[in-house]
């Protein structure tokens, strides 16, 4: 480590992780080599990978248990810098959440059916939802007021939004939906018009990202990826490979697209355009040399991990789960990558090479939906299931579940240390399935939402 940081020429030291193949180098070179039965023969490649200057510790406490909406919380979500909280319902609405007396701050109505997504604009100015009806709603976060009418297009539900990097655009102006009618829309929040419509797919679009390079990519029932560029709306190119639906999409720089110019610090911004330097500067610095890697869920139980700038063809194709894959997603340094499945399953792969890395087994029914803390050390998944299991200490990584207990008539969340390998902490909780989970990006809370209408936050 000293090594890395003379020869980089680091004036910050940096904590590296050190790699022998896929393989973390977890004791001393001499004892690996004894291990490995190498000889002093033998040469060995050792790749480094800085790490987290900060370290998030592991939420040990449920804070707060906090009601207000009457249905179940389908939606969470912490704002870029990690100050403000919002969910959304199958009761119709939004509520944003004061998080520091824990305690509902707005609720937001004027949606006509379930609240199915939201999203903060990467400046943290707004918030989008996305309803079963079809229409977006536009919502002041400091206010709780609806800007404007509905933003009305889409003829069936909304499935995903994802907003306009912040290094692209600042202040954020746009963003882009998908819906189960077969489109993608990017909309304009100064005229609240769409601005250009996405049509090529022919079934529902399930999901959508909007790159740090500019382009769009949209996956959808029709077992297809398109790249859109964002000027016109043409089609870049389509990713060919699975076999059915396309459930989940995930970039390697997702964690700095979504919180732009906030960083662990706190710092604040006095004008658009800092804001805009400093988003373009943590987004340069996370995408390094390398692409931005793209990766896709599927109802065909495999994943694929591409480099689309480069080409239309898979990096490499990920196989394991023995169900849908749910949820995929990339660990803000971009080193690895998890999928969640209705297997019962957390699988964590290498995020560089796709190379599979280990299985958590301990759910016992459907695995809805995860989220990493900001040092890429620790992660979060929700789940449909009645008991947890603690995982084997031989496993590579780790994780924090959200599932039922039977016997104790309540859900009961684990911390997981994916480094050390062992159980960090067990949080009891909620009283029926967790449908969302959200780490905030200052790595300080953990929110869960789901089916007994409560929000959980959890503190460290």
């Amino acid at each position: 480590m000293q090594i890395c940081n003379a020869t980089q020429r680091q004036e910050d030291k940096l904590p590296y992780a050190f790699y022998v193949g896929d393989e973390e180098l977890s004791v001393q070179l001499g004892a690996f080599m004894q291990r490995n039965n190498a000889t002093a023969e033998v040469t060995l490649r050792i790749v480094y990978q800085p790490q987290a200057v900060f370290r998030i510790r592991p939420v040990n406490r449920c804070s707060a248990t906090i009601a207000g909406h009457t249905e179940a919380v389908l939606a969470v979500s912490f704002s870029p810098d990690g100050r403000c909280l919002a969910s959304g319902s199958g009761d119709t609405t939004v509520r944003f959440w004061d998080l520091s007396t824990q305690t509902p701050l707005y609720t937001c109505k004027g949606h006509k059916n379930w609240v199915l997504c939201i999203a903060w604009s990467p400046d943290g100015k707004h918030l989008v939802s996305g309803s079963k009806s079809g229409e977006l709603i536009l919502w002041d976060p400091k206010t709780g007021n609806q800007l404007g009418t509905p933003l009305t297009g889409h003829r069936k539900w909304i499935t995903a939004v994802s907003w306009e990097p912040v290094h692209l655009q600042s202040p954020s102006r746009r963003f882009v939906s998908a819906s189960k009618d077969g489109d993608a829309r990017i909309w304009d929040i100064t005229t609240k018009k769409c601005v250009i419509s996405l049509s090529g797919h022919t079934n529902a679009v399930t999901c959508v990202k909007w790159g740090g390079d500019g382009l769009i990519y949209t996956g959808s029932e029709d077992c297809l990826i398109k790249v859109w560029e964002t000027t016109q709306g043409k089609l870049v190119k389509t990713l060919q490979g699975h076999g059915h639906w396309v459930n989940s999409l995930a970039l390697s720089t997702e964690y700095v697209l979504r919180t732009g110019a906030y960083d662990h610090t706190g710092k604040t911004f006095s004008s658009p355009e800092e804001m805009k330097e400093a988003a373009l500067a943590r987004y340069e610095k996370m995408r390094g040399n390398a692409p931005e890697r793209l990766v896709s869920g599927s109802d065909d139980f495999t994943m694929f991990l591409w480099e689309p700038t480069i080409s239309k063809q898979p990096k490499a194709r990920m196989t394991g789960h023995q169900k849908v894959v749910n949820h995929v997603y990339f660990s803000p340094d971009g080193q690895w990558l998890a999928s969640a499945s209705f297997d019962k399953s957390v699988k964590l792969w290498n995020g560089i090479t796709g190379k599979f890395v280990a299985a958590f087994r301990g759910h016992v029914a459907d695995v809805y939906q995860i989220s990493w803390s900001a040092d890429s050390r620790l992660l979060l998944s929700g789940s449909k299931d009645s008991t947890l299991k603690e995982e084997d200490e031989d496993e590579d990584s780790a994780f924090c579940s959200c599932g039922l207990v039977d016997d104790m008539d309540m859900d009961m969340n684990q911390v997981w240390d994916i480094r050390a390998r062992k159980l960090k902490q067990d949080l009891p909780g909620h009283a029926d399935e967790v449908y969302a989970v959200d780490w905030s990006p200052d790595g300080e809370k953990v929110v869960s939402g789901g089916k007994d209408r409560v929000l959980k936050l959890w503190m460290n």
